[in-house]
């Protein structure tokens, strides 16, 4: 018996090894643009949307791809626009897993691919309302940071904080962004985000009695209180669900921090970060242009409550995703603005193929 159990997983690392050999040398499917989304609810089409639907119905992504070892195990493809999309799963972890494995793919050839990062995400009243959507210029790591419990903070402190290469709130001189304790920021392409920004800001994004409420609670928060539209600003990046007018405070510090002083904190999320430093790394091997990638968040909640209101009521009420108060809004303006960018670059692949939009 364990001859043949040896003989057998043999026979199995031989098929596999002439699988990937095979595709290796078959020619890649073509790719222009990598949509890139977070997660699903149940299927891809005919239910309830995530992420991902949108994109599968709308665009659309009719073809689909196995995808094993991956959270959500296929991904979808338009073959007339060469657009790929993948539900990456919940997380920077299935995020830098699920980009690293599409990189190390071999059916696919994507050092010329366009990478677009379309989810929901939280944002600051103090930068703009529900079910916007906002092109980020930068990227910070909110999970990477040294923490003193709030019951032990220095009184002079502004919260418990601090550079995971420091010991102080405000050290200085500020740390690398890159070191060998992680990455703490980065800088997308600016023309890219430019570019990307001026071709949207102009899209309508529609409006409901249900997200004029949500806004208009925000009395004394002028800028949440504002229709939704198409905006510019830093997202900030951590695997901690966090939420209270003191955890804002904090996420504004931080960002302003690590930009020295030139980001605007506006969203939050989980993977974005894992998403850059993804990119990064298969960009050192060649295989993928990290210049080449964006990221859009639109937002389902605020991320901290209206006065009058508890950080601890606000999650109660929005715990989990559906019950967001913008979340079908929020879902809805990730492809109704991401895709008119996707749609721009695949119809003119004579144009970006090997030159990357720049702003007009």
């Amino acid at each position: 018996m364990k001859f043949f159990h040896a003989l057998s997983c043999a026979t199995f690392l031989t098929l596999c090894a002439g699988n990937i050999s095979a595709h290796a040398k078959s020619k890649p499917i073509p790719v222009r643009v990598v949509v890139v989304t977070t997660f699903e609810i149940g299927k891809d089409t005919g239910d309830t949307p995530g992420e991902f639907q949108n994109w599968v119905e709308k665009l659309p992504l009719s073809r689909e791809i196995p995808a094993p070892g991956t959270d959500h195990d296929v991904m979808r493809y338009n073959p007339e626009l060469h657009v790929l999309g993948i539900a990456s799963g919940e997380g920077p972890e299935h995020m830098a897993s699920a980009i690293t494995a599409l990189a190390l793919d071999p059916r696919f050839d994507l050092r010329h691919a366009y990478f677009v990062l379309a989810g929901i995400g939280g944002i600051d009243p103090n930068f703009g309302p529900v079910s916007a959507a906002v092109w980020a210029p930068r990227v910070i790591n909110g999970g990477l940071a040294h923490l003193i419990d709030p019951r032990e903070i220095p009184k002079s402190w502004p919260d418990g904080f601090t550079p995971v290469q420091g010991s102080t709130p405000d050290e200085k001189p500020r740390p690398s962004l890159h070191s060998g304790m992680g990455d703490v920021a980065y800088t997308l392409d600016p023309q890219l985000v430019q570019w990307a920004y001026g071709l949207t800001k102009n899209v309508a994004l529609p409006d409901s009695p249900e997200l004029s409420a949500a806004r208009a609670r925000y009395v004394g928060f002028p800028a949440a209180q504002k229709p939704a539209s198409v905006m510019l600003g830093d997202t900030i990046s951590g695997e901690t669900f966090w939420v209270g007018a003191l955890m804002n405070k904090w996420a504004e510090r931080w960002v302003s921090y690590w930009t020295d002083g030139q980001g605007t904190m506006a969203t939050t999320a989980e993977e974005d970060i894992a998403f850059c430093q993804a990119l990064a790394l298969q960009g050192k091997a060649g295989r993928v242009n990290p210049k080449r990638a964006l990221i859009l968040r639109t937002a389902s909640n605020y991320d901290m409550p209206p006065n009058g209101e508890s950080a601890a009521e606000l999650l109660a009420a929005e715990a989990h995703e559906q019950g967001f108060s913008g979340f079908i809004p929020a879902v809805n303006a990730a492809y109704t603005v991401g895709s008119v960018v996707v749609r721009n670059i695949a119809t003119n692949w004579d144009r970006y193929e090997k030159t990357m939009p720049v702003a007009q």
